[in-house]
């Protein structure tokens, strides 16, 4: 059973009824459900992950109110619920149990809910994004966790997006189309590898961006891109780039792989109408779409700026 399943199997089983029972005038000011920092918030974990923090937990996120009225004692009927012990580090406990929602997002956005600016957006990390949007809400009668929730997942200015995508772009271009071959006709394999790293964090992000999702950290993003309806079968193509033998016909075929994988990001960008041209480098496709950036001062930043 994973951890998210476990988690609400908890819930049902128990927690519904201790909550409803001992505070059923706060009930419907408690939402329930399990996200942010885990594999097991992304649905990701496995057998593995039961090494080291792991135990079924859920989170209860409560408004700052609710936390003063009934945030000690509702902390600690939630550790009556704890039902294992395993391998805790000191960090577990501050993942799960009672959360003010605006500490929770907090530690994601840097303030009490979804990013506020276009600055924000622009700058926050992806994978804390990703994290402040996960996993599932199982009870929300108020709404006000889910609204900030929703506002992250679908909320990021389009002039952002496109920023965003053609610094990634221009990293793929100079990283994967050029500075990898330069790297192999100097004798450098090891900067050629690196190169390749680039080109394939680049890359992943950028489809990423192309399907408006959050990209989390990086041990998870190549399981993610499995869920991805725009460009996540490049997932293999992109593993390869970093597993696949290294000898003369491996580095050529690795070339040939990025030129591929750009053909196809190019191929999209034209079919959402991010760029006009048809080069198949992809260093101009960066600069036509910082020219598609409606507001001005998006615009006349550096376009590896991100």
């Amino acid at each position: 059973m994973q951890g998210l399943e476990a988690a609400r199997a908890l819930y049902e089983a128990r927690g519904r009824d201790l909550i409803h029972s001992r505070f059923p005038e706060y009930e419907s000011r408690i939402a329930v459900g399990l996200a942010g920092h885990g594999s097991e918030c992304f649905g990701f974990d496995d057998a593995v992950s039961t090494d080291h923090d792991f135990e079924p937990g859920f989170c209860l996120w409560v408004d700052d109110e609710t936390d003063r009225a009934i945030g000690l004692a509702l902390s600690r009927a939630y550790r009556e619920l704890k039902t294992g012990a395993g391998a805790r580090s000191a960090l577990a406990e501050q993942n799960r149990g009672v959360r003010r929602i605006s500490d929770f997002y907090r530690r994601y956005t840097g303030g009490p809910g979804a990013p506020e600016s276009w600055q924000a957006w622009l700058y926050l990390p992806s994978h804390a994004l990703a994290e402040a949007s996960n996993g599932q809400v199982w009870r929300d009668d108020q709404g006000t966790f889910s609204a900030i929730r929703q506002q992250i997942l679908t909320g990021m200015p389009e002039d952002v997006r496109k920023k965003r995508l053609a610094a990634k772009l221009i990293t793929m271009a100079q990283a994967g189309q050029y500075n990898y071959s330069r790297c192999l006709r100097h004798g450098q394999p090891g900067s050629a590898m690196l190169a390749l790293t680039e080109f394939v964090n680049a890359a992943c992000a950028a489809v990423f961006l192309l399907n408006r999702r959050h990209m989390p950290y990086y041990k998870w993003q190549f399981r993610a891109m499995e869920e991805l309806e725009i460009l996540g079968n490049m997932k293999d193509a992109l593993e390869f780039l970093l597993t696949g033998e290294n000898d003369a016909a491996g580095q050529t075929l690795k070339a040939q792989v990025v030129e591929d994988v750009c053909a196809q990001v190019v191929g999209e960008l034209r079919r959402q109408k991010l760029t006009c041209g048809i080069w198949d480098y992809l260093e101009p496709h960066a600069h036509d779409l910082m020219e598609h950036i409606e507001n001005p001062q998006i615009r006349a930043l550096h376009v590896m700026e991100e």
